[in-house]
């Protein structure tokens, strides 16, 4: 008998069909695929949970993950029963097939092909669109939850009278509803509609009727409510004036009704809302008339309604009503867009001052002293100097500073608050001896200490006079836990608390090791945490390495912004996160704003645009995290603190009568603290946070003007100027500077700006916020407008004064020869006695040096400059007397006359001294940096020598004194 199998004694095989032993390993990997995958998901979900546990936010995890979820079965199941309950009524409606036509006869072998799976492809389509809509619905989640949490402003719009919440929380909400609705009847009408065809309800070529009574009736119904929603529509669009953006070429971005607005769009569309309603229920009478007629005809009518009421005859009101009187007639509506847009903004406190720009005083010396009381001039630029702070304060190649530094203020050792200029000695992977992954993720985990200096003061050499410096750093700060495991800089994630030990700092004795003690971060004990880590960072390493054992724990999401973002994703954070000491912890502080788009009347900015400043332009990580871009409304509402060592995150309730704040507070119970916690020690570091000044600032160049006619008009438009020191083009950054406005008695640590007219460079205006939270004027704005019928420099057309100078054009191209490069700081202005003081430090890197050391300051006051060596030898020169200050010894050709021998020789050594450094800088092939350096060492202990002996010699003698 033949053998009809695989062989003599093989098992039998049919042919074409695997074996079982293929089809076990097929079905096997597809479990694994499938295992694989889920996991992936699941690792995600973890990692995000665990991570929100460790930092005690995970109510924050929970209500958004579960808000989106709710939305996402919510809305898709709605979706999803829209569009199934129609296809399977206009199935239920079909025609019995009687007479079969050739269109019938061309769709009957579609019928028959999808009979067998009605079913399965019905419940295909209803979960494919329930999926879309319902990934659309969670994205909502926001929006949700500021309408379901939602508090008054018990404030009103002007044109409805309606609370400013409608359009803050409700409005948006509305909108969203309205959306889903339209598709969910879009998409039940044409799946209505292509169901009906299929199965004969609708003809497109057959004789007869187009369409069956029962498909009629069925989308006459679903136009109807599509009507019915567009009526709905026309409805909100009321309201949607209120909160409407349009291009106004008087005002720019408008927002808002104008005349046109409340005088033609208005009652146009309530007139269209009237229409629609008739047009829907002609729609809904074909249940009973079984005609399109009246319908179609309300339908056109709604049609050429919406073309002639809402389109053309606005524009006749707009070109015969408005634009032959366009600023009597706007101008009621402009006066209500200028109160809204600076109460919404928080300008609307805003002092503007007439300032004369030039002084009278004729009293130089009185000038003299003024100048030194008017401002402590910073002329440490911390955006110039982070080069210099890591030459001389890194230390070690794997240590780093940012890019740009901060200023804040610190008590001097008399108790005297003074600017200082600081930086935190971050961890620099790039600098590590050798790269690999025990190195970079277990070793060098953390940067150590702070680095600070004085802003005022810097050494003869043109140094930072360092107030905190070396490794671990030791000065006026007092002890404090040193270690920078949450930084700007700070970008990977390391493993620590395990079996690896972690290098603290280096010292003379050599590498100090250390083991991280604090709970931050996700504990690695658990296999089922490791593995999703593992699959997280893509990086098997974490699921079996020997370095992971008891106690390891994972920190990641290790910059301020970063943590601060993620625990309250319903904030906008500032740029700039900065360093303080506080109770012997270094935290971070971090300004945070709550924003809205629907402020009635208030006009919108656009957050990336306005905080963008010549320091945005260089280093991206300053731009503002804005969840929100489009904007009307701002406050800073919370302060945020990230500890250095430990990551805690703590959010402050700041302003308290910030009706979004509330509504977000109420949404996430718990996670923002009151105001009255925040410590006395914590309040010495707050400050106002610059992206809010910035906005604030841009909206000033238009909206200081309180008069609607000055506005439209558009002569008092102002702008921010360009930077002067920088070639990027960029608006001036605002600056940090303790200083005293006319009105004020004393030196208060403010933020400052400056005001150019639109098209021109000189001054129009100063502007300065306190920014001591301790004080009564914090966040009060001063604006000094400066005379129309005069001009006054401004910052730009001061830099072209100094350049063009040639006397102090020579000195610059002395300073720069060779490889020597000019840096310009900070171009500082200070109100003085109705003038303006200008001050510019100016930077020489090069040579031998690699970092920039102030060499020069630049000093402006009417009219005249001076460019010297220090900033009293500067304002010396420019008021032409002596101010109070200490000043050099006398640098004639001969010493004075003294008769102490050991004083002389002392004097004769610092004009040597002078010489060497004079000489050093006029060689042939450049400033010869070295040389001058150790000249100017010579000089300073030349000095101390004759102040030494000076001093022994005028000491009475006696025991008593006699």
């Amino acid at each position: 008998m033949p053998d009809r199998g695989g062989g003599p004694t093989g098992p039998r095989i049919r042919a074409g069909r695997p074996s079982r032993r293929v089809r076990t390993l097929l079905v096997t990997l597809g479990v694994l695929a499938v295992l694989g995958m889920a996991f992936t998901m699941f690792a995600g979900f973890w990692t995000d949970w665990l991570w929100y546990r460790s930092v005690h936010y995970s109510s924050v995890f929970t209500t958004t993950l579960s808000t989106k979820i709710g939305l996402f079965f919510v809305f898709g199941l709605l979706m999803a029963l829209a569009v199934g309950v129609n296809i399977w009524l206009a199935h239920r409606l079909r025609p019995p097939l009687s007479a079969m036509s050739m269109e019938q006869q061309s769709l009957d072998r579609y019928r028959m092909a999808i009979a067998p799976y009605k079913k399965w492809l019905l419940l295909a389509v209803t979960a494919l669109v329930g999926l879309i809509a319902g990934a659309s619905a969670s994205s909502q989640w926001r929006t949700w939850l500021m309408w379901v949490n939602g508090v008054p402003f018990h404030e009103k719009d002007p044109q409805f009278h309606l609370d400013i919440s409608f359009y803050a929380f409700d409005l948006p909400w509305y909108r969203f509803l309205l959306g889903f609705g339209f598709a969910a009847a879009i998409l039940s009408l044409i799946a209505a509609a292509l169901t009906h065809y299929l199965y004969g309800g609708l003809r497109v070529t057959s004789p007869g009727a187009r369409a069956t009574a029962a498909a009629t009736g069925h989308l006459s119904v679903l136009l109807g409510i599509f009507v019915a929603l567009k009526a709905v529509a026309y409805w909100l669009d009321r309201y949607g004036l209120a909160v409407k953006s349009s291009d106004f070429k008087a005002t720019g971005n408008w927002t808002g009704l104008r005349y046109v607005d409340a005088n033609a769009y208005l009652p146009a569309k309530t007139i269209l809302f009237c229409i629609a309603v008739i047009c829907a229920l002609l729609f809904f009478a074909t249940l009973w008339r079984r005609t399109w007629q009246l319908p179609v005809i309300g339908f056109g009518l709604m049609v050429l309604s919406a073309i002639l009421i809402g389109g053309l005859y606005p524009a006749i009101v707009q070109k015969f009503q408005v634009q032959p009187n366009e600023q009597a007639k706007e101008a009621p509506y402009v006066q209500k867009n200028l109160k809204a847009t600076r109460e919404a903004y928080g300008i609307d406190d805003t002092k503007v001052s007439e300032y004369a720009g030039k002084s009278t005083t004729t009293d130089k010396t009185k000038l003299r002293n003024d100048a030194n009381d008017a401002a402590s001039i910073r002329i440490i630029d911390p955006n110039v100097v982070s080069p210099t702070f890591q030459q001389l304060q890194q230390m070690k190649n794997y240590y780093g500073f940012p890019t740009n530094l901060d200023v804040d203020r610190y008590p001097t050792k008399d108790g005297k608050e003074q600017d200082t200029v600081l930086g935190l000695r971050e961890l620099n992977l790039d600098g590590i001896p050798k790269n690999n992954w025990i190195n970079d993720h277990f070793r060098y985990t953390h940067g150590y200490g702070v680095v600070a200096a004085k802003g005022t003061e810097a050494d003869s050499n043109g140094e930072p006079v360092f107030t905190e410096s070396d490794l671990p750093s030791r000065g006026d700060l007092g002890t404090y836990e040193q270690r920078v495991y949450y930084g700007e800089k700070t970008t990977t994630y390391s493993i620590v608390g395990g079996p690896q030990k972690e290098i603290d700092y280096s010292d003379d004795s050599g590498e100090k090791t250390t083991s991280y003690v604090g709970r931050s971060g996700v504990n690695l004990d658990n296999p089922l945490n490791r593995a999703a880590y593992a699959l997280s960072f893509n990086e098997p390493q974490i699921l079996y390495s020997g370095a992971i054992g008891k106690g390891s724990r994972i920190l990641y999401n290790r910059t301020p912004k970063e943590r601060v973002e993620a625990v309250a994703p319903w904030l906008t954070i500032d740029g700039d996160a900065y360093p303080a000491v506080v109770k012997g912890r270094i935290q971070w502080i971090v300004d945070a704003y709550t924003t809205s788009n629907g402020y009635p009347y208030s006009s919108r900015t656009t957050l990336g645009d306005t905080t963008a400043d010549s320091l945005t332009a260089t280093n991206n990580s300053r731009a503002v995290v804005a969840q929100q871009n489009q904007v009307n409304y701002i406050r800073n509402s919370v302060k945020a603190t990230v500890d250095a060592y430990t990551g805690e995150i703590k959010l402050y309730q700041w302003d308290t009568h910030d009706p979004v704040l509330k509504t977000w507070m109420k949404a996430f119970p718990g996670t923002v603290k009151a105001k009255s916690t925040i410590s006395a020690d914590l309040m010495d570091h707050l400050r106002y946070p610059q992206d809010l000044f910035k906005v604030q600032r841009e909206l000033l160049t238009r909206y200081h003007v309180t008069d609607a006619q000055t506005f439209l008009s558009g002569s008092e438009v102002w702008q921010v100027p360009d930077d002067p020191a920088n070639d990027s083009g960029s608006a001036v950054p605002p600056y940090y500077l303790s200083m005293k406005m006319p009105d004020q008695t004393a030196q208060a640590f403010s933020l400052t700006t400056t005001f150019t007219p639109n098209g021109r460079d000189n001054l129009s205006a100063f502007m300065a916020v306190d920014s001591d939270p301790r004080a009564s004027d914090y966040g009060k704005i001063r604006v000094l407008k400066l005379p129309t019928s005069t001009t006054v420099d401004g910052p730009k057309q001061v830099q072209s004064q100094f350049n063009s100078e040639s006397a102090i054009a020579e000195t610059i191209s002395l300073l720069s020869r060779g490889h020597s490069k000019v840096e310009y700081g900070n171009l500082l202005t200070v109100p003085l006695d109705g003038g303006l003081l200008y001050v510019e430090p100016v930077y020489v890197r090069g040579g031998s040096l690699k970092y920039p050391l102030l060499r020069k300051v630049l000093v402006t006051y009417g009219g005249k400059t001076a460019f010297e060596d220090t900033l009293d030898a500067a304002l010396d020169d420019v008021f032409g007397v002596k101010g109070t200050t200490t000043t050099p010894p006398d640098t004639g050709t001969n010493p004075p006359d003294t008769g102490n021998p050991t004083v002389k020789q002392a004097l004769a050594d610092a004009q040597k001294a002078i010489g060497a450094g004079k000489e050093a800088l006029q060689q042939p092939d450049g400033p010869d940096w070295d040389a001058y350096a150790k000249a100017q060492k010579d000089l300073e202990a030349a000095l101390k020598r004759a102040q030494d002996a000076q001093s022994k010699t005028e000491k009475p003698s006696g025991k008593n004194g006699s």
